[in-house]
């Protein structure tokens, strides 16, 4: 199992979570809601956005919806949930960051700042996990 294979399964995971968490972190933040509301959308979304995302490929393989679920379920859970713990607490942690607003320099800095982060912690979890034939190790057999 590769460095190289773990950080391209760890992208992918957190090219979902992004989607979700800017869309649910714009929405929240615009609209004025409480840090654990916003979080808790943002959370929702990078989950939705997380497994659309496996599940739009391995359904190119030819799986049915209800297989392509159980494949994102067990490829992206584990990933999403540590990248969003991850990214969620670098916001709470930034000073002013989930008040700052999208149109503020200091909302996006610390969510680019919280994304690395979780790039950067999650991927060696990942290569443990698809170095036992877990997580992403799933969807690799659907590749072609």
């Amino acid at each position: 199992m590769s460095w190289g294979m773990a950080a391209q399964a760890t992208l992918h995971c957190l090219t979902g979570c992004a989607i979700g968490e800017v869309l649910g972190m714009v929405i929240g933040t615009a609209l004025g809601w409480p840090n654990l509301s916003t979080i808790a959308l943002a959370v929702a979304l990078a989950f939705f956005f997380g497994y659309a995302l496996t599940m739009r490929g391995v359904r190119k393989a030819g799986l049915t919806w209800r297989a392509a679920f159980k494949v994102a379920l067990a490829a992206d859970t584990v990933s999403i949930a540590i990248m969003e713990v991850l990214d969620n607490g670098v916001m709470l942690i930034v000073p002013g960051a989930m008040h700052a607003g999208p149109a503020s320099p200091l909302f996006w800095g610390a969510l680019a700042f919280a994304f690395l982060v979780a790039f950067v912690l999650t991927t060696p979890i990942n290569r443990w996990m698809i170095g036992r034939g877990k997580g992403h190790a799933v969807v690799h057999r659907y590749h072609h």
